[in-house]
């Protein structure tokens, strides 16, 4: 390979790494955080639009993706585990693509 291909990985890593390591090193105090509270929630709606529409349109009918999606909200709501909601949001869409 070009060796200019190495040298531009190289200088990818070390940048990388330095912007990550560089704030753990020289700031000794406490981080407070000054953004506002609702700035905590981006991360999960941003997730969130990108996946509603997967769910609805990842299986053959939208009709048992959305019925999934209320299944697993449901089990989600009672407290099930992750493993209890994925397999249940599953047999759902497994039962009504057999049928439907």
């Amino acid at each position: 390979m070009n060796i200019q291909f190495h040298l531009y990985i190289a200088v990818m890593a070390i940048v990388t790494y330095l912007i990550r390591m560089l704030p753990l090193t020289l700031i000794k105090k406490e981080i407070k955080i000054l953004y506002p509270l609702f700035l905590y929630y981006v991360p999960y709606v941003t997730l969130s639009v990108m996946t509603f529409p997967a769910i609805i349109y990842a299986t053959a009918s939208p009709v048992s993706g959305a019925a999934a999606l209320a299944v697993a909200l449901f089990f989600a709501y009672k407290g099930k585990s992750l493993f209890q909601v994925s397999i249940a949001a599953c047999a759902i869409v497994f039962i009504l693509e057999f049928f439907v």
